[in-house]
């Protein structure tokens, strides 16, 4: 795999924030940035793919019955 670089502009107290941590975690800026993007992009794809599942089920009708969703308030209704 390849890499590039790439400047972004932060705010300061997010660098030195940054730059903190990866002294006490004994890791780089630059692996603590890589490693949120991952997250990040990990995340973003999960819930797209949710959302398109979601997108298809509607277009094929499937959808809760009244009394499923009865029961779905029903348990939480007490909480």
């Amino acid at each position: 795999m390849g890499t590039e670089a790439f400047t972004i502009r932060s705010e300061t107290k997010k660098v030195r924030q940054l730059d903190r941590l990866a002294s006490q975690l004994d890791r780089s800026r630059n692996y603590l940035v890589n490693q949120a993007i991952d997250q990040l992009l990990e995340l973003h794809a999960w819930q797209i793919e949710r959302t398109k599942e979601g997108i298809k089920a509607a277009d094929e009708d499937h959808f809760a019955s009244d009394t499923e969703m009865e029961r779905i308030f029903d348990k939480y209704a007490d909480r």
